[in-house]
């Protein structure tokens, strides 16, 4: 291709610093004359890469005051300016939409498409989606009118659905512009450009420009650049052509999206020029060093386009010895190892003075955590490429209230809200705290069926100490609660939630820290914003408001003002573009993170995207790979990557599959690039130079601290793991139940308890008959059941299975009724006392049920269970206690109303309601162990209890935890305070 002109086309090699080289190359053109250089215009691709020059300017004059050039960032014209200069015509466009003020009122369009589902956060993210097709169209200067005919009717039934849909992008969105005098924000800026075009075409500018650092991937764009290189004095400087590529690789590339040269191949066909005559950018800076040839042909031989690829094997003889020099490599087991090598890395290089690093990744996780690690050694960096509004505190705040009021201030909402650190509820922030506390542990830690505020008022009004914060709270709550279903607006939803926000975070003589730093100035604007543009969304119903919040806040980033540390710097892609350091990181190299995965369009296939013009989806892959490219031709280079990430494996980005293809994977230098020190030295810094060694605890408290009296239910657990009775009894320790517990087999084992109890209280004598009697079980069922039964899992599992569990119980009552037993007494307390070096030890009781026998007056100890009971053998062993004991207690007449007796069985009553509805388990004798009779028994754990009693009134014997593993196998309530978990992995006992 012949060019027609002679263009001003320059090239600046990879890992050479771009904007230092620039900014000496413009003075030395300008011969150091200030008002020379301010004559000059330099047009950059970010507006980073604007302050970066400004930067680098500085440095370059040493410091000297200077008027710097007009420096701008591509895209970015200024309309005022153009009317000024009396150039603006009759194609100028009115103000554009706003990107948040389009993605309303699209989504009030979306809102009357049934692909919405009638949800106005799905709403709200269809209408992004769709917002971004127009970007995309009106940047590829594509018309989206050639929609209906990409596909015939008959081949796809539900391409026309989603034709139907993008009438929306087709008819709608155009009337509305044209009747409001309106424009897309993409849309303006590619009409702008044209109209910057123009002008410069008419009327060439009469000083320097120079267009630095752009690959032209916006047709509008590269025009510009085009006419720039065209001007007397303008000048394009591209980033990293590479020139060692031969002809046949070159003409490979332009049809290789993929590919870093990608971009620069379409822009030179652009342009009109030919690779060959690009030269180098021609002032060269003494302090810059030489580009890295060896490294450069390393990078173009290993990303060759695949069709090219065939030539590894030609092209491995040619590389450069020193071609790795420089370049290290971690392959870090997880995330978190990753990042900490990292932060050791920049770390390391600011023990040299005045030396910088710069982490480049696209992957905001993974700089978050380097950011955490470094600030271990009071290292404050901010990610450039901003945190998500989302995830900060004043964002965060306003969807835990979004979501009590939605929830009706149940329990876990409750708390979340009351323990955010910006709530304070008219109250001193310690104040409010120890306030929170105190109504958890008495009213919220328990099971019970979710209520809202005003139930929680209602149970706190015997506590007027209680009850202040809490009325305020309902007060401004109220506010926020509508009646269910009423729809209202997006304003008025949004005006209630901040009135309400400011008043739960305003404490005494404290203003609001909800608007405060950087995230709450960006959560203002953004508020402002919507109540601006709110009026272009449709109705919305309370209960959506939780979902629409957060998709409103979806996408909007909070980035820092300045950089927090001078030396070190955490970049993102679009923010490493022409930046420089002197240790160049490029973190999170796996596939799908770096490069990303390419983004499918939700509403065109890639031969749509091709028939209407619009570039694939790889296309942004090239862009990466080019990124890629620039930062890994540095001088000192780390590339880093996890092997697992959330225990899943990755696969290597393929950039550096490919450059191990090349290579080798035995070749001494790519193996000799790995950096295993910082692994070693990431394990090494969380790795105590001792290791504590640690036996099992013993705690041995003095016989006047030991328990003195113990319910029968807790003696299995002296005898399974006493340490749990010591941390129970001795240290007072309790576990807390979560909040609003959910429902679980001690709330059904509750409910039985309760009907069986009240059932039998009514019909001691004689029972009714079997419907009067079914029907008043039921009735109980439902009493004790409550409010939960309005829980539709409740009612369609539990409900069931207790039925048949009674239905079964009433059967074998009358059966039992039968054989002589009687019902004595029921949920009784009883007691014994026990002889024992210590002092009087007493036992107590809570029997179920105990039965007396019509004819010999003997008594029966019956349990009630919903799970399974303890084995004959375990009852037997002593291992199971329970009834055992609550028999010695009867025979004692330990029990109120009972006289002393003896014990005619040992009964334990299953009602799981399943398959078995029930079972009535006997301790008796069974084929391998012979159970003694039940007053034996009885009297054996009794005996057994006063020697176990006996053995620990001697001080020096220790609450072992769980001295025989083997019949533990549950987990307990004090594990974590006996290192269980520890032992049992090896890291304490006998270490």
């Amino acid at each position: 291709m012949a060019r027609t002109t002679d263009p001003s086309v320059y090239a600046i090699a990879p890992g050479r610093p771009f904007l230092d080289l620039l900014a000496h190359g413009i003075l030395q053109q300008q011969g150091g004359d200030p008002l020379t250089l301010s004559r000059v215009t330099v047009l950059l691709p970010t507006r980073r890469a604007c302050r970066a020059l400004a930067e680098a300017f500085l440095r370059q004059s040493d410091g000297t005051a200077l008027l710097l050039p007009v420096i701008r960032p591509l895209g970015d014209v200024d309309e005022d300016e153009l009317e000024l200069r009396g150039k603006a015509d009759e194609r100028s466009d009115a103000l554009p939409f706003g990107t948040l003020e389009r993605s309303l009122l699209l989504a009030r369009l979306v809102q009357a498409s049934p692909l919405a589902g009638g949800d106005s956060a799905n709403a709200l993210r269809l209408a992004r989606e769709l917002g971004h097709l127009l970007d995309a169209a009106a940047t590829e200067e594509v018309g989206l009118d050639r929609l209906p005919d990409l596909v015939p009717a008959e081949l796809a039934g539900h391409w026309q659905q989603t034709l139907d849909f993008l009438k929306i992008v087709r008819e709608t969105w155009p009337a509305i512009k044209a009747e409001q005098g309106r424009s897309d924000s993409a849309e303006h800026r590619q009409h702008a450009t044209q109209r910057w075009i123009e002008h410069w075409q008419k009327t060439p500018p009469t000083g320097p420009v120079i267009a630095a650092g752009s690959t032209g991937t916006i047709p509008a764009t590269a025009r510009l650049l085009k006419l720039i290189s065209r001007l007397p004095q303008g000048s394009i400087i591209l980033p990293g052509l590479d020139r060692g590529l031969d002809e046949a690789a070159w003409a490979a590339v332009q049809d290789e999206p993929t590919h870093p040269q990608h971009a620069l191949a379409r822009l030179l066909d652009t342009l009109g020029v030919m690779r060959d005559d690009v030269v180098d950018w021609p002032h060269s800076l003494a302090s810059a060093g030489k580009s890295d040839q060896g490294r450069a042909g390393l990078l173009t031989a290993a990303l060759l386009p695949p069709a090219e690829s065939h030539r590894w094997r030609d092209l491995r003889g040619g590389i450069a010895a020193d071609a790795l020099a420089g370049l290290q490599r971690i392959d870090a087991p997880g995330p978190r190892e990753e990042a900490l090598s990292i932060a050791l890395a920049m770390r390391e290089t600011l023990e040299t003075p005045g030396r910088t690093a710069a982490l480049i990744t696209p992957d905001r996780m993974l700089a978050r955590r380097v950011c955490l690690e470094l600030a271990r050694y009071g290292i404050t960096v901010d990610d450039s490429a901003g945190m998500p509004l989302i995830q900060t505190a004043p964002a965060v705040f306003l969807r835990l209230l979004a979501a009590a009021v939605a929830e009706d201030f149940a329990a876990v909402p409750l708390l979340a809200l009351l323990k955010h650190p910006f709530c304070r509820v008219g109250m001193a922030r310690g104040d409010l705290l120890r306030w929170t506390r105190r109504v958890e542990r008495k009213l919220l830690r328990r099971s019970r069926p979710a209520v809202g505020l005003v139930q929680l008022v209602s149970d706190l009004a015997s506590k007027p100490d209680l009850l202040p914060p809490l009325a305020r709270l309902a007060a401004i709550a109220e506010t926020m609660q509508s009646e269910d279903g009423q729809t209202t607006t997006l304003k008025t939803l949004l005006q209630v939630q901040v009135i309400a926000a400011e008043a739960l975070t305003v404490a005494p003589d404290q203003p609001t820290p909800l608007w405060q730093q950087d995230a709450g100035e960006a959560l203002h604007a953004l508020v402002v914003d919507l109540l601006d543009a709110s009026d272009q969304f449709g109705a919305v119903t309370p209960a959506e408001w939780p979902r629409l919040l957060d998709a409103l806040l979806e996408g909007q980033v909070v980035r820092p003002r300045r950089p927090s540390h001078s030396r070190l710097a955490i970049w993102g892609l679009l923010e490493a573009r022409l930046q420089q350091a002197d240790r160049i990181i490029l973190g999170g190299l796996n596939e799908g993170t770096w490069p990303p995965q390419a983004k499918e369009d939700p509403w065109l296939s890639r031969p749509m995207r091709a028939a209407l013009g619009l570039s694939s989806p790889e296309f942004r892959l090239g862009q990466t790979a080019h990124d890629f490219v620039q930062a890994a031709s540095g001088g000192d280079v780390i590339l880093t990557r996890a092997a697992k990430v959330d225990g899943t494996p990755t696969v290597p980005a393929r950039w550096l599959l490919r450059l191990e293809a090349l290579l080798d994977e035995k070749d001494v230098r790519w193996q000799g690039s790995l950096a295993p020190q910082y692994l070693a030295w990431a394990e090494q810094l969380d790795t105590p130079a001792q290791s504590l060694k640690f036996d099992p605890p013993k705690p041995a408290p003095p016989v006047t601290a030991r328990p003195r009296s113990l319910p029968v239910t807790d003696i299995e657990t002296w005898i399974r793991d006493p340490y749990a009775i010591y941390a129970k009894r001795v240290l007072g320790l309790r576990r807390l139940d979560p909040p609003d517990q959910p429902p679980d087999a001690r709330l059904r084992g509750n409910v039985i308890h309760a009907v069986l109890e009240k059932f039998q209280q009514r019909h001691m004598a004689t029972l009714p008959d079997d419907a009067a009697a079914l029907n008043e079980l039921f009735d109980l069922g439902r009493i004790e059941f409550g409010t939960w039964l309005e829980q539709p899992d409740i009612a369609a599992l539990w409900w069931p299975r207790f039925e048949r569990a009674m239905r079964w119980f009433l059967a074998y009552e009358r059966e039992r009724r039968s054989d002589g037993f009687r019902p004595a007494l029921l949920e009784t307390k009883g007691a014994t006392e026990l002889v024992a070096p210590g002092g009087a030890f007493t036992l107590e009781a809570r029997a179920d049920r105990i039965d007396r026998h019509d004819v010999d007056g003997r008594l029966a100890i019956l349990d009630y269970k919903t799970g399974n009971p303890p084995t004959p053998k375990q009852v037997n062993s002593g291992l199971a206690p329970q009834l055992a004991l609550e028999a010695a207690i009867a025979q004692a007449g330990g029990f109120e109303g009972l006289s002393p007796a003896g014990i005619a069985e040992l009964v334990y009553i299953r009602l799981g309601g399943g398959a078995e509805p029930g079972e009535a388990k006997r301790i008796e004798g069974t084929s391998r162990t012979e159970i003694p009779p039940a007053d034996d028994l009885a009297r054996e754990a009794l005996a057994r209890l006063s020697g176990w009693v006996a053995w620990f009134d001697d001080e020096t014997k220790p609450y072992l935890s769980r001295p025989r593993p083997q019949f533990v196998d549950y987990p307990g309530d004090y594990d974590h305070l006996a290192r269980v978990a520890e032992r049992a992995e090896g890291t304490g006992e006998g270490q």
